[in-house]
């Protein structure tokens, strides 16, 4: 076994690594749609926008000011984070009582999970997400094994941050000051820096409280959209089934990890205990709210480390030891385009429908409304944001005075696409009214403006009954793309004043809601 020094040079070798893997593959595909509203929403720094809190826009803005908008940009801030993520891992491993072994066993399942390997692939709200969750899950086991109040300071401080980024932490936070009340820990309920932590974290989250509740609280329309859209679609017997695929290999430990906190008699005289029943309520919530399997994503990695120092305490023989990291590597190889998109478009499919051909395996594939497809939906996502910007360009270079043109994006992922790809080509703005866009639309267009370019997947009776002349530009071709046959459109010569149209949608858009 290696000693502690050469096991933390060790760690930071596999925490570059990890960073490495993920920017290898930086610009396989191309854009996520949700990458691209988010670096839009960079571009309108607030305390809140209609979807997500204002963290991940904010951040954005700062990469897009000192790196740009290239996909390496973009995929630079999670990939570092993936190292971030091994460092954390491997610190809750030595708190359980983890040494060498089960920190290196820990680090190595970590990086070899799909969830991880998409996770800090994509720029979106997760990879923070996952972050918080087990920083806090680190903080809580410093204070069991400590009992130093300063702790629970930082708990306050990190659940500050984590609100701004995503509020599916809000029952992370729910359920572990519930667990510490339930616990022989609750005597940090009598503690000042308890009530010290709270304020803090209230302090933190507060501008976007009262940006919620500035704007009608628009959180409250979003997760009853999810709800009806999507959530709708969970089963509960695919949600379970779904905690075994998402850590795949590494559910060795995932497993056994559970167990370990649960009722090893090994973990000083079961102190460990609260946190195998947060990992346990915290399934048992997002299953009977029917939320989406990848919720649970945040007990992953304690329950990875939970898992290490299981083995490390079971086995002792070498030969046996690392039986178990080599078993994990080599499932993950065959299975990495899942985590992972290493191939190019055409490759992922093929790839895929071997699955299901020979082995029957459609994992992945299946989209947030239930329908199924020849790529995951994160990959098809990625596809076609290029080939729209280009074509909205070709249609505004058409216009003879640009200045009399607007663009109009029917979803957000193409109004992101004009926002950050068309900025290459000078595109100005569009207007839109889905997601934060709404925010942004007009109140009138110039009455001189005389070209409208529209962008959708059909062009639709009221838009081609209000203009004159329409020609179709061309349409995503991909047919992998999930944006598939979304056409551009050039709009000219409105049958009446195009400010009397737009100002017709706008109050049916908004005494809609």
């Amino acid at each position: 076994m290696k000693s502690s020094h050469h096991t933390s040079w060790l760690i930071i070798g596999i925490a570059c690594f990890n960073v490495v893997l993920h920017l290898i593959f930086h610009n396989t595909l191309g854009y996520h749609r949700d990458e691209l509203l988010y670096f839009t929403l960079g571009q309108h720094p607030a305390f809140g926008y209609a979807s997500v809190p204002p963290l991940i826009g904010w951040i954005a803005a700062f990469v897009s000011s000192v790196f740009g908008y290239s996909t390496l940009a973009v995929r630079l801030v999670p990939a570092l984070f993936s190292g971030v993520m091994v460092i954390l891992v491997t610190r809750i491993t030595r708190e359980l009582g983890g040494k060498s072994y089960a920190q290196l066993l820990a680090t190595i399942a970590l990086i070899c999970t799909p969830f991880s390997l998409r996770t800090f692939y994509l720029f979106q709200p997760v990879f923070l997400d996952l972050t918080f969750w087990t920083l806090l899950l680190y903080l809580t086991l410093r204070f069991i094994n400590t009992n130093d109040g300063k702790y629970l300071i930082g708990m306050g401080a990190v659940s500050g941050l984590a609100m701004l980024n995503k509020y599916l932490v809000g029952l992370l936070i729910l359920i572990l000051l519930l667990t510490l009340l339930l616990s022989r820990h609750r005597t940090a309920f009598l503690r000042k820096e308890m009530y010290l932590g709270l304020a803090v974290a209230l302090v933190i989250f507060l501008p976007n409280l009262i940006w919620q509740v500035t704007n009608e609280l628009p959180v409250i329309n979003h997760i009853q959209e999810l709800n009806d859209t999507q959530l709708v679609n969970v089963s509960y017997g695919n949600f379970l089934a779904e905690q075994l695929l998402i850590p795949l290999a590494a559910s060795l430990l995932t497993i056994p990890g559970l167990v370990f906190l649960l009722v090893a008699p090994r973990t000083k005289q079961y102190r460990y205990r609260l946190l195998g029943w947060t990992a346990v309520l915290v399934i048992l919530a997002l299953l009977l709210l029917r939320g989406k399997s990848y919720y649970t994503l945040g007990i992953f990695p304690m329950l990875i480390a939970a898992g290490a120092v299981f083995y490390e305490q079971l086995i002792s023989q070498n030969m046996f030891r690392w039986a178990i990291p080599s078993i994990i590597v080599l499932i993950t190889l065959p299975t990495l385009p899942i985590g992972l998109p290493i191939y190019r478009t055409e490759q992922l499919v093929d790839y895929f429908d071997t699955l299901e051909k020979e082995y029957g395996v459609d994992v992945g594939r299946r989209f947030e409304d239930g329908t199924l497809h020849s790529l995951p939906q994160d990959y098809a996502d990625m596809l076609g944001w290029d080939s729209l910007a280009s074509l909205t360009a070709q249609a505004y270079r058409q216009i003879p005075e640009t200045e009399k043109g607007v663009i109009y994006c029917e979803n957000y992922g193409q109004a992101g696409a004009v926002c950050v790809i068309g900025q290459q080509y000078g595109l100005p703005q569009p207007i839109s009214f889905s997601d934060n866009f709404r925010y942004w639309v007009p109140e009138s267009i110039p009455d001189d403006v005389n070209h409208f370019i529209y962008v959708n997947d059909e062009l639709g009776a009221d838009v081609e009954s209000a203009f004159s002349q329409v020609e179709i530009i061309g349409s995503v071709s991909n047919p992998h793309a999930r944006e598939y046959g979304t056409t551009v459109y050039l709009c000219s010569n409105p049958r009446e004043s195009l400010n009397t149209l737009w100002q017709q949608a706008v109050q049916r858009v908004f005494e809609g809601q």
